[in-house]
């Protein structure tokens, strides 16, 4: 192909995906656009087969209204599609409201399920109310068959009733009951019950006489959008997921870095509980015993929208087919604040806080968030709560920071010695020679070519645990300090006009100064350890890793990079104290000292050569003895 193909092929592509790219209609309108079909085509389609049905039966009576026809065979469809239930198919909708201090719940007599959850306390980026979910987005509603017909709670309408009440230990709360009459002796009623003061919401079903129908297996549908609430979509995605857990066993969860687009799972084992987690935000749905399973799948939405997952959930009830029956469970509704799930005991619902692995979590869980809810008694400013967590940890690590910087003073002393061995060992077929002539070197004086790497290699642990607290700690969510209006997301001081791959389209001030002073203690540490052998690329990767991060933590927690900066600052304060202070001519001193001194040898060693001169005083034994003549 010639120049003016290969343009032309390249125009057209272009054009392509650029009209998929602006005819493609916004996820939102879909979905609305599905919810309104869904709504109005049931009802359609029962007044077309009725009408239709009516005209055949009626055509030699005298002529009714086109409303009346409908209506009639309306309610004799539902009749043959319903049976007891057909009753509780039509209605007025209406919204009743459950409140404390925390949290506002609206509730809907159509399907009698939770409408809205709203947290009092708590605000979108933008300063909206903050919803978890919200209005026709979520399915929460019985499933079953009942005398060979399907039935859905969920299209069905139930009667409300509220009142407030005490409980044996005093705690106040109100109840809502969402009552379906069936027949006489047969209903289902929801009963929610909201205590002041907290984030669980009591929930139990109450099934009566539902036997009668010839009821089997029985499914709770439970689905919502998950919206976004956070500044920073890419980050809000990357710690939004979905968890369970098994009946008194571990907490498993979808990969929520996972680039797939749906994410299923069907576990036939017993589950305790599900939890439809966002970045700082939950709903979790609890057993008081158990589920006998579950199919869990979560959509991922990769564009930034209105919705960052959606949560699929069909949880198989247990349900004994008795006539009457109380399935008692439980809805989390509420922050993800790590000491508040905890709260909770034996359920292990802080799982749902994203604070690292086995390790990372025992580091986050033990030391990082003990210290920062003791800072937050005494001080209220977040920033000065970091720069003090950030003192208490690096004063923590002080004799491993003192240790290798005073351990790369040492090599740096013997780097002399060691370019005299280079010097000897010039060529390449004696590089085992050389190499084992500067351990030797090393041994005598006593220095470890490792003791540098090896005390700042344990600080990591501790580097990485912050690493994913600081995202998805709640405390510093719309929290400012300085420029930056909220520690949990990204500070910004100038916004670009583009987007610049992996960096975005904003400048992050701290970020710029977590890089700045990345590269001053790497260059400090390098010359610092001027005396060690560096691997050829090494000082170019000393200035390509600390970009790299730029690039990467340009979208991170602004708390995270002021702690990384911070940090870097202390480092740099450190290393001038410990320069005035380690003498060097005393060190080399030591160094001669231990080199005249003889090798002691380890106990090890020691053995080691007493059971190498036992095997040679046997086989010199074994070569005295006389050779046996054959016969």
């Amino acid at each position: 192909m010639d120049r003016n193909t290969i343009i032309g092929l390249a125009v057209i592509g272009l054009l392509l995906v650029g009209y998929s790219i602006f005819t493609k209609p916004a996820r939102e309108a879909q979905m609305a656009e599905r919810q309104r079909l869904d709504s109005i085509a049931r009802a359609e389609q029962v007044r077309d087969m009725a009408a239709a049905q009516y005209q055949d039966d009626n055509s030699q009576s005298t002529p009714a209204s086109a409303e009346t026809v409908s209506d009639t065979a309306s309610i004799r469809k539902l009749n043959e599609e319903l049976g007891d239930f057909a009753k509780n198919a039509t209605g007025t909708e209406e919204k009743v409201v459950l409140e404390n201090d925390e949290i506002q719940l609206t509730f809907s007599t159509l399907g009698g399920r939770p409408y809205t959850a709203r947290l009092m306390n708590y605000q979108t980026y933008d300063s909206l109310p903050l919803y978890l979910f919200d209005g026709d987005s979520t399915i929460f509603a019985l499933q079953f068959f009942a005398d060979n017909r399907g039935i859905n709670t969920g299209e069905l309408y139930f009667q409300p009733s509220i009142e407030k009440a005490t409980d044996d230990q005093g705690r106040s709360f109100q109840q809502l009951t969402m009552k379906m009459e069936i027949s006489e002796s047969s209903y289902i009623s929801y009963i929610y019950r909201l205590y002041d003061g907290d984030y669980m919401l009591d929930f139990d079903i109450h099934l009566k006489g539902l036997d009668q129908y010839r009821t089997d297996r029985m499914e709770f549908k439970f689905d919502i959008y998950a919206p976004s609430q956070e500044k920073g979509y890419q980050n809000e995605s990357m710690y939004t997921t979905l968890y369970y857990r098994y009946h008194g066993g571990d907490v498993e969860s979808f990969k929520s870095r996972s680039k797939k687009e749906l994410t299923e799972v069907t576990e036939t084992t017993r589950i305790q509980w599900i939890a439809f987690s966002h970045q700082f935000f939950s709903t979790i749905l609890i057993a008081d015993d158990y589920f006998d399973g579950a199919y869990l799948s979560q959509h991922r939405f990769s564009d930034p929208g209105k919705y960052v997952r959606q949560y699929i959930s069909s949880v198989d009830m247990p349900y004994d087919r008795t006539s009457d029956q109380l399935i008692g469970m439980q809805l989390y509704l509420g922050p993800n604040k790590f000491t508040s799930l905890k709260y909770y005991g034996d359920l292990c619902l802080q799982s749902v806080v994203t604070v690292g692995g086995p390790m990372l979590r025992w580091i986050n869980a033990f030391v990082v968030i003990p210290i920062f809810n003791w800072l937050n008694k005494y001080f209220t400013n977040y920033g000065i709560i970091i720069l003090l967590l950030t003192l208490i940890i690096k004063t923590a690590l002080f004799p491993l920071t003192y240790r290798s910087f005073k351990s790369q003073a040492v090599m740096r002393l013997l780097k002399p010695q060691v370019d005299e061995i280079g010097e000897r060992y010039p060529k390449k077929e004696d590089a085992m020679k050389k190499q084992q002539a500067t351990m030797d070197l090393y041994k005598k004086a006593g220095a470890n070519p490792m003791g540098g790497c090896l005390p700042m290699l344990l600080q990591f642990p501790i580097l990485y645990a912050l690493f994913r607290f600081f995202p998805t700690s709640i405390e510093l969510r719309q929290e400012s300090f300085l420029w930056a209006h909220d520690l949990s997301t990204y500070d910004s001081i100038l916004n670009l006009p583009f987007t610049i791959p992996m960096y975005g389209d904003h400048v992050s001030l701290f970020t710029l100064l977590m890089t700045v002073t990345t590269m001053i203690s790497m260059k400090w540490n390098n010359q610092a350890s001027a005396g060690s052998s560096q691997m050829p690329g090494m000082k170019t990767m000393m200035y390509i890793m600390p970009v790299m991060f730029m690039l990467i933590l340009n979208n991170f927690s602004a708390g995270l990079t002021y702690y990384y900066f911070l940090a870097n600052l202390i480092t740099i304060g450190q290393n001038l104290v410990f320069k005035r202070f380690i003498d060097e001519e005393k060190i080399m001193k030591k160094i001669n000292a231990k080199k005249n001194q003889p090798a002691k040898r380890s106990k090890f060693a020691q053995r080691l050569e007493a059971l190498q001169k036992q095997q040679q005083q046997t086989a010199g034994g074994k070569k005295a003895l006389p050779k046996k003549k054959s016969r």
